[in-house]
């Protein structure tokens, strides 16, 4: 660690703590005049870079590196500025990536840890950015720009931001995951930074702000709906002032009757339930009630789905049958584990004269073995002979399976 870049930080947070409320008074007021402050504490502020001067004789301000600072912890609503150099950020992300493989290649782990150190600062400087500048712009549209006072600044600031969002978006559009991908390679602790990391706060900021693109347009229609509603009042009340004997003509007694007064009021109003009126009440709970009843209405009989017969007779026949090809292939394993030799499917179903079909016996021997328990599975050894099938590759055909011990 460098003591010396650890005192100096000490000692820039010691004074900005010292002197927080002149800080304070400096950033709401933006300047300070050297007459407010003692003159050991200006020269001390001005040697720790907290406050500068701008012009020879002029008042002097917060550094920008403090200001940002104070902005960003405060979440300060007139902070309207949006840093867009996110193409100078990437190429310092992968310059330093390609530090970081080197000292790595070339087994120089001090190193590349200081490089792996500063690049997820860089990627989580990145990230916050992207982040403030989003949480910028959902300030001002839910404050609807309430720090100008007039409908045409708020219709400036609102084309100022959609302008920002614009460029954002176009700097967004600089973020390249198949060469960020590409330079961290194999690595895992460049991958999670270049990719993953940048990856999900590019996906957010993309989202959000979509969403205050689409905001931003709404208010801008507001805004130009009350510019011109509000023209149109302080153009009345010039009128009125210029003409404070105007009175409106009587258009009815006119030929030409503008198309604004020639509407005519509906003879008949909408029609709409009063629920205020007691004597309508039954009515009400009548109709309501018709609403709630369920009408079922008789289905005529249907033959094909009336109860069936069941032949109990048939089910005990297929129950029998399941029941010897089970016995079947209980006697197949038996004659494998007796005899102790490899014996296919279909020798022991044409020795045995077995009454099965020859398909479905293959299948119930494949059954018979997979249901096995673990342990009795593993003496057995089960080899399908197969072949490719003539008209679709890739397909095989099991033509018998070969039983035998382990």
């Amino acid at each position: 660690m460098n003591q010396n870049l650890h005192q100096a930080g000490v000692k820039l947070l010691n004074a900005l703590s010292r002197n927080a409320d002149l800080i304070m008074q400096v950033y709401l007021s933006g300047t300070l005049h050297e007459g407010d402050a003692s003159p050991g504490v200006v020269d001390n502020l001005k040697k720790l870079g907290i406050l500068w001067r701008p012009e020879a004789g002029g008042p002097l301000r917060l550094k920008k590196a403090i200001r940002n600072l104070l902005e960003g912890s405060l979440q300060d609503e007139r902070n309207r500025q949006i840093d867009t150099n996110i193409g100078s950020a990437l190429a310092s992300l992968k310059t330093l990536a390609q530090h970081y493989k080197e000292a790595l290649a070339h087994h120089r782990y001090a190193e590349a840890q200081a490089h792996m150190n500063d690049l997820s600062e860089h990627v989580y400087a990145l990230t916050e950015s992207l982040g403030n500048n989003v949480r910028a712009l959902f300030s001002r549209i839910n404050n609807e720009f309430g720090y100008v006072a007039s409908i045409d600044a708020k219709i400036r600031e609102n084309e100022l931001a959609q302008s920002q969002v614009s460029e954002l978006l176009s700097q967004l559009e600089m973020f390249r995951f198949d060469e960020l991908s590409e330079v961290a390679g194999s690595i895992r602790e460049l991958r999670h930074l270049l990719v993953v990391a940048l990856q999900q706060s590019f996906s957010r900021c993309t989202q959000e702000l979509s969403i205050a693109q689409s905001r931003l347009l709404e208010l801008l229609g507001r805004f130009r709906e009350f510019r011109g509603k509000t023209r149109l009042l302080k153009g009345f009340l010039l009128h009125m002032e210029q003409q404070p004997d105007f009175a409106p003509a009587n258009y009815a007694n006119h030929s030409q009757v503008p198309a604004l007064f020639n509407l005519a009021k509906p003879l008949l109003q909408p029609a709409a339930v009063d629920v205020n009126r007691v004597d309508h009440e039954q009515d009400l709970l009548l109709l309501v009630g018709r609403i709630k009843a369920l009408h079922r209405s008789d289905k005529p009989l249907d033959e094909q789905r009336a109860a069936q017969a069941i032949d109990v007779e048939s089910q005990g026949q297929v129950e029998l049958d399941d029941k010897a090809i089970h016995q079947a292939v209980e006697a197949y394993f038996c004659e494998v584990i007796d005899t102790g030799k490899r014996l296919t499917a279909l020798q022991y179903l044409n020795s045995q004269e077995l009454d099965f079909d020859p398909e479905v016996w293959i299948y119930q021997v494949i059954g018979g073995y997979q249901g096995l328990a673990e342990e009795d599975r593993k003496f057995f050894a089960l080899e399908p002979e197969v072949e490719d099938h003539p008209i679709f590759t890739g397909n095989k055909i099991v033509r018998d399976i070969e039983l035998g011990l382990r």
